[in-house]
């Protein structure tokens, strides 16, 4: 009998390779208070935490500007995201196998709920996944600890039944608040070195390892 029941799927970085759409989008709302960006590779580390906190960790934004550069944000990204997206390769054979293998999956990521839908319908993932715990547009569940929070509620999980599989360290840190056990796929947006430094995780190199592990868990 396998180990776990529910593989719980960050979404950029994991899934999908948003690079373009999200980087050019920052961008685009930098620009709008005369920062520019010469090389988009600058701006790797806004891949993971919360758009807000990037703003002001990585540029010293206030409250108030923060939240207007989000805005300002998804001015752009609203148009685009779709377009500057791409699958990971052998992602959706791996999803598809682990829904037919009987896993209930379920999308955990800090985007807001309108853009992971309408990715994954897109690119044909949407009937695979049985829930969406997603960001809320108004911060109050923007965090990685607070989507986990929110699905673990709502579907009364068992966190010794889960596994989190993600590309960055709030992944792998936030399913540790909750007892929950993480992969993390190297394919991703961490910087070197990021994930191998988390304890007691298990890294897949490829989409094939991920299923892998997780079917013989």
């Amino acid at each position: 009998m396998n180990k776990y029941k529910y593989v719980l799927f960050d979404l950029d970085g994991t899934i999908l390779n948003t690079f373009e759409g999200v980087t050019r989008s920052f961008a685009y709302a930098l620009e709008h208070y005369g920062i520019y960006v010469k090389d988009l590779k600058e701006l790797t580390p806004v891949l993971g935490p919360p758009l807000y906190d990037a703003f002001v960790s990585m540029y010293g934004f206030s409250h108030d500007s923060a939240i207007e550069a989000v805005a300002k944000y998804r001015e752009r990204y609203s148009v685009k995201f779709v377009e500057e997206s791409k699958l990971y390769p052998g992602i959706k054979d791996t999803i598809r196998k682990l829904s037919e293998d009987g896993f209930k999956l379920v999308i955990a990521t800090s985007k807001p709920e309108h853009f992971a839908r309408n990715l994954l319908d897109h690119y044909g993932l949407t009937q695979y996944f049985s829930f969406f715990a997603c960001a809320s547009l108004d911060k109050s569940r923007d965090s990685k600890e607070k989507v986990l929070k929110y699905l673990i509620d709502e579907l009364n999980l068992n966190p010794k039944e889960a596994v989190m599989v993600g590309d960055r360290k709030f992944d792998l840190t936030g399913a540790a608040h909750f007892g929950i056990d993480a992969i993390g796929v190297l394919y991703g947006f961490a910087p070197d070195g990021e994930l191998e430094k988390s304890p007691n995780v298990y890294l897949a190199k490829d989409a094939d390892e991920l299923y892998n592990y997780i079917k013989n868990a």
